[in-house]
C-alpha cells in the first residue's frame, strides 16, 4: 500500500489523501485494503447505476428517494444506500430532502448532456465478469475466450457494447470531420469496423455526394439499418456483414475509416489490411486510424488498456512508430496524428494514399 491514494473527481482532477495528513471523514482511506475496496465500491455503483438508469431518472429535476425507487423499478433502502454512496463520491448531490446529479454528471451520463455515456457505464457491468478471467489470462497469455465469440454466443452483450461504442462514436465524430486536407467532394467511403453506422451518417451528411461501406461482424452491425432509417441517409451508407479480414471491400475509395480496429488485430493482419487499402483507395485518398499509440496515451490509461486487451482480445496496442511504418510500407506518405482531447480520446493518423 503507497503512502498516498490518488482519485479523480468528476473535472479529472487529482486529489491526494496522504497518511497522517487526511482531511475529515478520509482517515478510513488510509488503512490497508481501502484503496481496492473503494475502488472496487465506486465502479461497481456507478456500473449499477447506468444499469438501472438512476442518472437519468435525475436528469430534469431533483427526486426523493421514494420517487427514485419508483421511476426506476427498485427497492427504496436499495436505493438510498446507492445514493449516500454516490453523494459521497460526489456523483450526485444533496437538495434538502431531494436528490440531484451533480453538474457532471448531467453531462456525461445522461440525455441531457451534450455526450451520453450512461451506455458505458452499462458495458462496464457486463465487462467486470469478463475481467474476472484477469488471473487467468495473465497465466495463459490471453483470453480463454475472445470479446467476439462471447458477443456470438451472447447478443445482449454484443448489444451493450454496441451502444457503448456509439456513444463514444458520437464523441469523436466532430474530430474526425475537422481533420486536415480531406477531399474536396468525396464519391466513396470504406468504413471498416464501423458497426453502429455514426461516422458514415456524420461524413455523409457534410458531404452531399459521398456514399459509405461499412464493414463489420455481424452482431456489431445489429439495429445499424434501423438507425439509418429516418436520417434520409440510408440509400447512401450500405451496411455489409463480414470479417474485414476476408471480406471484399470493392475500390476507388476517396475515404477510409479505420477507427478503435488496430488494437483488436494482429500486426501481421493489420500490415494486411493497410495493404488492401492502399489498393482499394485513390491516389490522394485520405486513410483515417484511431487508436490510442503509446507515445500519446496517459500511461494510466494506456496500461489498464493493453490489460483489458489481454483478457479480452489477446492483442496489444501499438505505438505511433509502428503504425507509421506499417502504413508507409502499405504504399501512403506518412501518417501525421493529432492528438485528441483530452488525451484518453485518443489519437488520431492521418495519411493520404
Amino acid at each position: 500500500m503507497h503512502g498516498a491514494l490518488s482519485l479523480l473527481d468528476l473535472g479529472g482532477n487529482s486529489i491526494d489523501i496522504r497518511a497522517g495528513r487526511s482531511p475529515a471523514n478520509h482517515d478510513l482511506l488510509t488503512l490497508p485494503m481501502m484503496d481496492i475496496y473503494i475502488s472496487m465500491m465506486k465502479a461497481s455503483a456507478l456500473a449499477t447505476a447506468g444499469r438501472l438508469r438512476l442518472f437519468e431518472a435525475l436528469a430534469v429535476e431533483p427526486l426523493e428517494v421514494t420517487a427514485i425507487a419508483t421511476t426506476i423499478g427498485a427497492d427504496r433502502d436499495g436505493v438510498e444506500r446507492l445514493a449516500d454512496f454516490l453523494v459521497a463520491t460526489h456523483y450526485l448531490v444533496r437538495d434538502g430532502a431531494k436528490l440531484a446529479n451533480a453538474p457532471e454528471t448531467t453531462r456525461w451520463f445522461t440525455s441531457c448532456g451534450s455526450v451520453d455515456y450512461s451506455s458505458g457505464l452499462a458495458w462496464t457491468a457486463n465487462a467486470w465478469a469478463i475481467m474476472d478471467d484477469l488471473s487467468g489470462a495473465v497465466r495463459r497469455g490471453g483470453p480463454e475466450r475472445l470479446l467476439w465469440d462471447r458477443m456470438t454466443a451472447e447478443p445482449e452483450l454484443g448489444r451493450s457494447f454496441a451502444l457503448y461504442m456509439l456513444a463514444f462514436a458520437k464523441h469523436v465524430a466532430p474530430d474526425l470531420l475537422r481533420v486536415p486536407n480531406l477531399p474536396v467532394r468525396p464519391k466513396r467511403m470504406l468504413d471498416l469496423g464501423g458497426s453502429h453506422g455514426i461516422h458514415s451518417m456524420a461524413f455523409c451528411d457534410r458531404f452531399p455526394e459521398l456514399r459509405s461501406v461499412i464493414i463489420d461482424l455481424e452482431s456489431a452491425v445489429v439495429g445499424t439499418a434501423q438507425r439509418l432509417k429516418g436520417t434520409g441517409l440510408a440509400d447512401r451508407v450500405e451496411v455489409r456483414p463480414g470479417d474485414i479480414r476476408t471480406n471484399k471491400w470493392g475500390d476507388d475509395y476517396d475515404i477510409a475509416l479505420y477507427l478503435c480496429v488496430a488494437h483488436n488485430m494482429s500486426i501481421t493482419e493489420n500490415r494486411e489490411i493497410f495493404q488492401r487499402l492502399a489498393q482499394a483507395m485513390r491516389p490522394g485518398g485520405i486513410l483515417i486510424i484511431h487508436d490510442y499509440p503509446r507515445e500519446t496515451t496517459p500511461s494510466l490509461f494506456e496500461t489498464a488498456f493493453r490489460l483489458t486487451l489481454l483478457v479480452e482480445t489477446g492483442t496489444r496496442t501499438y505505438t505511433f512508430d509502428e503504425l507509421s511504418q506499417m502504413v508507409t510500407e502499405a504504399g501512403f506518405f506518412a501518417p501525421t496524428q493529432i492528438v485528441l482531447s483530452p488525451a484518453e480520446k485518443g489519437t488520431l493518423l492521418v495519411a493520404q494514399r
